[in-house]
C-alpha cells in the first residue's frame, strides 16, 4: 500500500507543479515581448520626432515615419497610437500601444516618448560694417 501512495503523490505533485512552472515560463517570455515592444516604440517615436521636428517638417510627417518605423520593425506592438504635438519652439512625439498578450488576462501597455526642439532657420548675426 505505501507504493501505491508515492506514486499517487508523484502524480499530484505534477499537476500542481506543473502549471505552476508553465505559467512562470510563460510570464518570462511575456516580460521579453514587452520588452521588445517598448523598443519598436521607443524607436518609432524616435524617428517620428527626427520627421516632425525638421524646419519644413509637420506631425504627419512623423506620423508616416512612425507608421514606416513599426511596419520594418514588426513585432509584438498593438493597438497603436501616436499623439504629435508641434509648435515653433518644441516638438513632442507620444507612442502607446500594447504588447502582444501571451497571457490572455496580461495585457502590458507600452508607452514611449521623445521630445525636442523644433528646427528652425536662424540667419547668422552681423557682427559689424561690412568692410
Amino acid at each position: 500500500m505505501l507504493r501505491e501512495d508515492r506514486g499517487a503523490a508523484a502524480i499530484a505533485e505534477t499537476v500542481v507543479i506543473f502549471p505552476v512552472l508553465m505559467t512562470v515560463i510563460l510570464l518570462i517570455a511575456h516580460v521579453a515581448v514587452w520588452a521588445q515592444a517598448v523598443h519598436a516604440a521607443q524607436a518609432a517615436a524616435s524617428q517620428g520626432l527626427s520627421a516632425a521636428r525638421a524646419q519644413d517638417g509637420t506631425a504627419d510627417d512623423g506620423r508616416r515615419e512612425i507608421e514606416t518605423v513599426l511596419r520594418q520593425l514588426g513585432g509584438p506592438l498593438q493597438n497603436v497610437t501616436a499623439d504629435i504635438d508641434r509648435t515653433a519652439e518644441r516638438t513632442e512625439v507620444q507612442v502607446d500601444g500594447v504588447a502582444l498578450p501571451l497571457l490572455p488576462w496580461l495585457r502590458l501597455p507600452v508607452p514611449a516618448e521623445a521630445a525636442g526642439p523644433t528646427e528652425t532657420f536662424q540667419p547668422p548675426a552681423e557682427t559689424g560694417a561690412a568692410q
